[in-house]
């Protein structure tokens, strides 16, 4: 028999706490493709939105149909970064109640352009713009809670859905016929 014991290897666990890891491209990439999905559904719905809005009386303070698509590109990028601002903060037990409305504002906004331009269904449109407006509200909120500047990139977005609920419902109620 030994009269001492052998000295055993210390064992280093390392234990991995997401709340501590800063996600980094795999995330982006993640935000960016499901809101590059969001886009092309709704893209797919407004493929003949230009003759469409053209054929309706709009009044005078609607944007011609060349500025949709820039405007769209800059605030679908201001989106997505706020979504990887609010990821990237993990000091948070939890961002599931942040991104469920993300994901739920882009569903919703992809569904307004099917509603609108596809189906030509002014009503409808309306009101799912009035929870749209609502939900990116509520976003925005929650993101500010998360990241301020998460919250302040997602404000041109509101008055954008803000401005569009407005366009909505005026463009439904001067195109009976075709809305």
């Amino acid at each position: 028999m030994y009269s001492h014991a052998i000295p055993q290897k210390k064992r280093i666990v390392m234990t991995y706490h997401p709340t501590q890891a800063k996600p980094g491209w795999v995330a982006l990439a993640a935000i960016v493709g499901a809101t590059t999905l969001a886009a092309v559904i709704g893209t797919i719905a407004s493929l003949q939105a230009p003759e469409f809005y053209m054929m309706l009386n709009a009044p005078s303070w609607a944007p011609p149909p060349w500025l949709f698509g820039p405007v769209w590109t800059v605030l679908y990028a201001m989106m997505a970064l706020a979504a990887w601002l609010v990821v990237r903060e993990r000091r948070r037990s939890s961002i599931v109640p942040e991104l469920a409305l993300f994901g739920a504002q882009l569903a919703l906004n992809a569904l307004w352009t099917w509603l609108f331009f596809y189906w030509h269904s002014g009503a409808s449109a309306f009101a799912e713009v009035v929870v749209l407006l609502f939900v990116v509200g509520l976003t925005a909120l929650t993101f500010s809670r998360v990241r301020p500047l998460a919250g302040a990139l997602m404000l041109p977005y509101m008055a954008w859905v803000g401005f569009a609920t407005v366009l909505t419902f005026s463009l439904w109620q001067r195109n009976p016929g075709l809305l």
